[in-house]
């Protein structure tokens, strides 16, 4: 049985395995999100959040936000190769309704497989 859990070794956790991620990244964007990525020596990918309160003003349109990204990462964890993913989040996602924004997300997701995939 396939486990859909999002325990903490699936979390980049420190401040230095977010800095490695932005070392020199492959990216994924639009114009709300961008997915910054590099391959990690795990079986499985990491995700890191940043949601910036200068872009998101208010808390809950950050938790809104977070907690989207963070179930989609959950559903399609076994498509995505072994990478350190950072999500850098801009002002412009709070045009989005929940379903636009789990799409676009998705979206992403298949675009840095095929970075990493060939």
């Amino acid at each position: 049985m396939t486990s859909y859990t999002f325990p903490r070794e699936l979390r980049l956790l420190t401040p230095a395995e977010f800095n490695s991620v932005f070392t020199d990244p492959q990216k994924a964007s639009s114009a709300e999100i961008t997915l910054l990525a590099m391959p990690n020596t795990l079986e499985h990918p990491r995700l890191g959040l940043t949601v910036a309160k200068r872009h998101v003003k208010r808390a809950n349109q950050r938790n809104r936000v977070k907690r989207i990204v963070r179930e989609s990462f959950r559903l399609n964890q076994y498509n995505l190769p072994p990478v350190d993913i950072v999500v850098l989040v801009r002002g412009g996602v709070l045009e989005l309704d929940n379903e636009q924004l789990r799409k676009l997300v998705e979206k992403l997701w298949r675009k840095l497989s095929r970075r990493f995939n060939g």
